[in-house]
């Protein structure tokens, strides 16, 4: 008799965690959903360095990702610019973030080579976004 006590009680004690963990945990329709149109895009500002050798530039540069495991990938090409003028506009590709990663900002660096005439202007965009570039 003293087993079925003990059964009963165990049974009880464990009906009432399981309904308490139930109640208390937040469930996904709690939960406000925000749309993609309420989000702001954030351009982060580029710094590239232009070597040019042979008819060859070779452009380096680094951002700020938002963390350490976004890849970041770079092509250039030569384009006009808003007054006319030829320049190289290296087009940053920086997907978005779909994993676990500490969020924590992080300077990630690209290159890419170009065939171009010397002393041209260099702008980036990032995801097809104009960015702020500092050219050293």
């Amino acid at each position: 008799m003293s087993h079925m006590r003990l059964l009963i009680t165990a049974s009880i004690i464990a009906c009432v965690v399981i309904i308490g963990f139930v109640l208390s945990v937040p469930h996904t329709r709690d939960i406000a959903q925000t749309s993609a149109s309420d989000e702001t895009v954030i351009v982060p500002s580029v710094t590239l360095h232009d070597s040019f050798k042979k008819g060859m530039h070779t452009i380096t540069g680094s951002l700020e990702a938002p963390n350490a495991c976004i890849a970041v990938t770079a092509s250039a090409a030569v384009s006009n610019n808003a007054s006319g003028e030829e320049s190289i506009r290296v087009a940053i590709s920086m997907p978005t973030d779909v994993g676990v990663c500490l969020q924590l900002l992080t300077r990630i660096n690209f290159s890419t080579t170009i065939s171009a005439p010397a002393h041209m202007s260099l702008s980036a965009t990032v995801n097809g976004r104009e960015a702020s570039t500092t050219v050293l």
